[in-house]
């Protein structure tokens, strides 16, 4: 049967990619979403094992749902925190609304997760390995983003902090940083950001292409790989660690 993975925010995107590429590599992968409807899709998709309904903002929902794939599949081995949101706004007009939403599913949602799967690994006593979605926005503040950077620098220092505390339990903590990656929440953001900087968004996506030493937008697939990667044995030694995936965007 392989490893069991949980990914959160499967339903499209870097999420859909990272389930595919568990599959792929010879995982049993349960898909989380939103919504049942949404995570089943994504399994008729890939050819994932099982899906969950999970809104990561609502502890009951995580708690159970956790709770729900150890029951059905027995146990999880590796979990891969990716659901996430974005509104785009110049920073003073930033509603509380507004930071709420970005910091409740990008990072109270990382944390629920990753509190739930930890206690699951730490009852089994077999070690356990997590990534998180971050982001470049994580590494650089990001202009018409601010409440999403800051929901995101709060991922990679809980990933720093949590990688420390259970090291000696034999469990690994990482996240990646994707630069511009080609999604349905770039489609959204592409439109909102040419509205704010009255430009056309194909002016956007070149700028965004522009700002990228690789020169093309990224993909999920670009961030599934290196998800892939750090969960393996290949990265045995690696532990809170923020990876750039970027295209050189970012490098330090």
């Amino acid at each position: 049967m392989g490893r069991i993975v949980l990914v959160t925010g499967a339903g499209s995107g870097i999420g859909l990619a990272s389930a595919r590429a568990f599959v792929a590599n010879g995982d049993t992968v349960v898909c989380g979403d939103l919504t049942l409807a949404a995570a089943e899709a994504a399994v008729a998709k890939i050819g994932a094992a099982a899906a969950v309904a999970m809104d990561v903002t609502d502890e009951a929902q995580v708690v159970a749902g956790v709770a729900d794939v150890v029951a059905r599949m027995g146990r999880i081995d590796v979990l891969h925190a990716n659901a996430g949101v974005s509104n785009m706004k110049r920073a003073v007009d930033l509603t509380v609304a507004d930071w709420d939403f970005n910091f409740n599913v990008n990072a109270k949602g990382v944390f629920l997760t990753n509190r739930e799967v930890v206690k699951h690994f730490l009852a089994r006593g077999q070690g356990g390995v997590i990534v998180n979605t971050a982001s470049l926005a994580a590494k650089v503040g990001a202009p018409l983003l601010a409440h999403y950077s800051a929901s995101k620098f709060a991922v990679i220092g809980w990933t720093q902090a949590l990688a420390r505390e259970h090291a000696k339990d034999g469990i690994r903590v990482n996240a990646v940083c994707p630069g511009f990656v080609k999604t349905p929440m770039q489609d959204r953001e592409v439109l909102w950001e040419a509205e704010l900087r009255g430009i056309t968004p194909e002016k956007v996506i070149q700028d965004y292409i522009d700002q990228t030493p690789l020169g093309r937008l990224e993909t999920p697939e670009d961030v599934a790989d290196v998800v892939v990667f750090l969960t393996t044995d290949a990265a045995r030694f690696m532990t809170g660690q923020g990876i750039n995936v970027t295209g050189g965007v970012y490098m330090t």
